[in-house]
């Protein structure tokens, strides 16, 4: 970890992750939308994933799946599943339909679930039934019909989390030809409405390039986390979080903000004595190199490179966290406390962990219940009110050289 002051920040540190065009993953989906499940099983034995004749899980291999795990495992999926749907249903409660008079007019919206919905569960370095959950659980608490799971390497603990979580099909690819066909559709699956979830910058890249064909929850970089610390942290605590953050693959990124450069050291100290231990140390190790502590004079200073950085997990770990906690505008989600660990929203907490990465969060928050719904107004016109209402509209046409529109208005008047 690199210990540097808060005035020798300079622009590398703020740097983001351009999702271009890559020329592979251009090639790749225009296969997949003109060659369908040829094109995916091509690519798909291409990249290591071994030749696929049956894409689908069968309802036979969901079984066996499920008695394969153990009953703590069991427990714990329904654990969190559980979690994840109380909170989703809580925010999906927190919006009202809408039905109000204006100018004697009656306006208003209504809530309505998206048709179907793609859940992208990531399977490279670490099979991710958590994934599952939190992409899965919300679509059925807005009331998705149609939610399919998309996992490479699929593991039985992944098949089990998304069968209980709720997914009405199961796929056994991954990598940018799943993401094409969720969005262009097969002969053997059919193309959904939106595509969420977490990848790598293949997959990323991938659904920027589909944006428009089918919707997207955001485009999202390698994880990290920002652990803002003073006295009262607990060091143990600070080093455990900053290594759950780096062994998710080598770009992954920690960042510790605090006062003292001897706290930064006794950090990096107790990470480094971690590491010795960590089964995922040859990754670990190597994103940790590459982060950062930095040190700044006031809290003042870490509020402002909080909120320029936007991290996608922001922890706040220092004493008098109430007074500050509304100045921290920019983050994926925000844990308050020593005790309030970043790998709780990971797993079981009941916040989503399907969170804005590389600067995102400065205009969007995480995968919420809010992806899976679309907010649609409606009117209804007076014929009482209809003159008022008609001849606004007919000034309006006017000014803008649109005679069609003045005339649609006009018409009406009576």
């Amino acid at each position: 970890m690199k210990i540097i002051n808060y005035k020798d920040i300079d622009k590398d540190f703020f740097s983001k992750i351009e999702f271009e065009n890559i020329e592979s993953v251009n090639e790749i989906i225009s296969k997949v939308k003109t060659f369908g499940d040829n094109a995916v099983r091509e690519y798909t034995e291409k990249f290591g994933d071994g030749y696929i004749e049956n894409f689908k899980v069968s309802e036979k291999e969901i079984e066996e799946s499920i008695n394969s795990i153990d009953n703590q495992t069991k427990e714990t999926l329904k654990y969190a599943i559980n979690n994840v749907n109380e909170f989703a249903k809580a925010q999906l409660g927190s919006i009202k339909e809408l039905n109000i008079e204006i100018s004697g007019n009656t306006l208003g919206h209504k809530i309505i679930a998206i048709d179907s919905v793609g859940c992208y569960i990531p399977g490279g370095n670490y099979p991710l039934p958590s994934s599952a959950i939190m992409t899965i659980v919300p679509a059925k608490a807005a009331g998705v019909k149609r939610v399919i799971a998309m996992s490479p390497k699929i593991k039985p603990v992944t098949i089990a989390a998304a069968y209980m979580a709720g997914a009405d099909e199961i796929y056994r690819i991954g990598g940018v030809q799943a993401i094409a066909a969720m969005a262009y559709g097969t002969e053997t699956i059919k193309k959904v409405n939106k595509i969420v979830g977490p990848g790598n910058k293949y997959v990323t890249a991938a659904k920027k390039h589909v944006y428009g064909e089918c919707g997207i929850d955001f485009l999202a970089g390698p994880s990290e986390v920002m652990i803002i610390a003073d006295e009262n942290s607990n060091i143990n605590f600070i080093a455990a979080d900053m290594l759950a953050q780096c062994e998710h693959d080598k770009d992954a990124r920690a960042f510790l903000i605090c006062s003292s450069r001897e706290l930064a050291k006794k950090v990096d100290e107790k990470a480094r004595e971690y590491l010795k231990e960590l089964s995922t140390k040859n990754i670990a190790e190597i994103s940790y190199d590459k982060s950062y502590a930095v040190i700044v004079d006031s809290i003042e200073e870490a509020i402002k490179l909080s909120n320029e950085k936007a991290p996608e997990h922001l922890e706040l770990c220092f004493g008098n966290t109430d007074k500050y906690i509304d100045e921290f505008t920019n983050y994926g989600s925000l844990f308050i406390g020593n005790y309030s660990a970043e790998v709780f929203g990971d797993y079981v907490s009941g916040t989503n962990h399907t969170l804005p990465t590389n600067q995102v969060s400065k205009y969007t928050g995480g995968l919420s219940v809010f992806d899976y719904i679309k907010i649609q107004t409606y009117q209804i016109i007076n014929p009482n009110s209809i003159n008022k209402t008609a001849k606004n509209a007919s000034i309006f046409a006017e000014k803008e050289g649109l005679f069609a529109h003045k005339l649609a208005a006009d018409v009406r008047i009576k």
